[in-house]
């Protein structure tokens, strides 16, 4: 080896991606140790030999391609390409290609150079995931606040509605038969009264739909007892809640947050599960707050689904914004286990765990 071909090997090896040199048929002439090794070859076994003798046949073909179309042409060509490893690993590689000239300005070869971009290309699909799950998120929120701000207006109008409506008519019949007597006034104040308590039993129901007192007044496990009661009854499914000896206590955030999850992670069960029992776990242990929800209902396979449901992404959101971490275990016929780790501090390990 001639010292310009050393010197040349050397600031080839010095490189961290492929590179390689060509000669007009297509040739290996210099290769580095990186290309080397992307081949799984010795340098011996790659130097006058074509791409077709080294790579698969169909890359071959397609580098020796691409490389006629950059000697005809005489002009750079940049690209992307992917490829499947030895162990079926899909990898993405940006990759130029640029004629050699000598003194008369005529091609006599290639020289090359090829990139390993698939962390970029992963980092683009998540963006790209993202943004298209946040989109969904957002329509699925707007949704939803709909949902709910129709809900309480039916139930304004027709549980409060006619409530007032009827304390309404009963005092004005009061108001018009002053000749009523004793018992029968007592009678429509009895009846009056009851309406009223009526009337504060759902203006009670409705603000703890919203927004629960209890999560505020006795904290988060009275709130999460509350809900559970309420969901049995509603639903006719067996609740369980294992809470630790020692008291809790959590600030706003965090109460607010392991709440909401538990109430979707809920309305899950009822409407999808076909399940029978739930099990409720809250812990406080190592700084974090952990809740796990898990029922026997129908489960469902993770790894033949396309994506989470909106749902689970509003849940794993939540988690993740307090530095949380989301992890959804299920398979078919076995149920489903919804587990949530949120610090009580600050903590920067996020995101979700699968």
């Amino acid at each position: 080896m001639s010292k310009d071909d050393e010197l040349q090997k050397a600031i080839l090896n010095n490189i961290p991606d492929q590179a390689w040199l060509k000669d007009k048929d297509s040739r290996y002439i210099l290769v580095n140790d990186a290309f080397c090794v992307a081949c799984g070859l010795p340098e011996s076994d790659i130097l006058n030999k074509t791409p077709i003798d080294v790579w698969p046949a169909d890359w071959g073909c397609e580098y020796i391609d691409t490389d006629r179309r950059v000697m005809e042409q005489g002009e750079r060509l940049r690209y992307e390409e992917w490829r499947h490893t030895e162990d079926g690993t899909l990898r993405w590689y940006d990759t130029i290609k640029t004629p050699i000239r000598n003194e008369q300005g005529e091609v006599i070869g290639t020289t090359g150079i090829s990139r390993d971009i698939t962390d970029r290309k992963m980092a683009e699909e998540d963006l790209l995931e993202s943004r298209s799950q946040l989109r969904e998120l957002s329509a699925y929120l707007q949704s939803v606040r709909e949902e709910e701000r129709t809900r309480i207006s039916r139930e304004l109008h027709d549980e409060l509605g006619q409530s007032l409506t009827a304390i309404r008519i009963g005092l004005s019949v009061m108001e018009t038969r002053r000749e009523m007597q004793d018992d029968e006034w007592l009678q429509n104040v009895h009846a009056l009264k009851k309406i009223a308590d009526s009337t504060v039993e759902s203006v009670q129901r409705i603000a703890a739909d919203l927004r629960p007192l209890i999560l505020d007044e006795l904290g988060l496990p009275s709130a999460i007892d509350w809900l559970l009661e309420s969901f049995a009854k509603r639903n006719a499914i067996t609740c369980e809640l294992i809470l630790p000896s020692t008291p809790l206590a959590f600030n706003r955030d965090i109460s607010t947050a392991i709440f909401r999850i538990l109430q979707e992670s809920l309305t899950n069960v009822s409407r999808h599960s076909h399940a029978t029992s739930v099990v409720v776990v809250l812990k406080d242990a190592k700084g974090f707050v952990t809740l796990k929800v898990t029922d026997n209902g129908d489960g469902f396979d993770r790894a033949s689904s396309r994506k989470d449901g909106l749902g689970l992404i509003g849940m794993r959101e939540r988690a993740f914004m307090l530095g949380g971490r989301l992890k959804i275990q299920s398979r078919l016929d076995s149920g489903t286990s919804i587990e949530v780790h949120i610090p009580k501090g600050t903590s920067s390990d996020s995101g979700e765990e699968k």
